[in-house]
């Protein structure tokens, strides 16, 4: 496991307190998710935050990450669903946001189906809370995965806490 600290304690003097932009982003019929939050990324200029939503789906793509053969294999669903959870990240990948987010949805059986979101298109609505973090986080290339993930070395070093007396 790997982990960077990237928000010192507010309010020392080698850190003043910065307030975290939170924003509600309220999708509605026929919006795509995954596109709408990289638009919503590029137009704020967020690259380190992350989400959690709830709402509904007319359909979505979700995936699975096959370890073996390092391609995301497509779960298609072709039906109206509940959004139960969406929950993901926005970083920066080559200068650019990318979203990565995983969701649970529920069909009219009451069973579940989960992965990685792909693509969903919203139907009434979807209700997202993003908070950005003060400190952007980076995606580099993994070569054991061939995945782009969230490397913590390639954050910016907070400024040193300041030493108590």
């Amino acid at each position: 496991m790997k982990a960077k600290l990237i928000d010192p304690l507010p309010g020392s003097a080698a850190q003043p307190a910065q307030p975290a932009r939170t924003f509600a982003v309220i999708f509605q019929t026929g919006d795509e998710v995954i596109a709408g939050l990289k638009g919503f990324a590029r137009d704020q200029n967020l690259a380190g935050s992350h989400f959690t939503a709830i709402g509904a789906f007319g359909g979505a793509t979700l995936a699975y990450f096959d370890w073996r053969t390092k391609q995301y294999q497509t779960l298609p669903i072709s039906e109206q669903v509940e959004a139960l959870t969406l929950a993901g990240d926005i970083a920066l990948k080559e200068g650019k946001p990318e979203v990565h987010a995983h969701v649970v949805v529920g069909l009219r059986d009451g069973t579940t189906r989960g992965g990685h979101l792909m693509e969903a298109h919203v139907r009434p609505t979807l209700e997202v809370i993003l908070t950005e973090s003060p400190v952007h986080m980076q995606r580099t290339f993994d070569p054991e995965s061939g995945l782009a993930l969230i490397d913590p070395g390639a954050f910016p070093d907070p400024p040193p806490a300041e030493e108590i007396p």
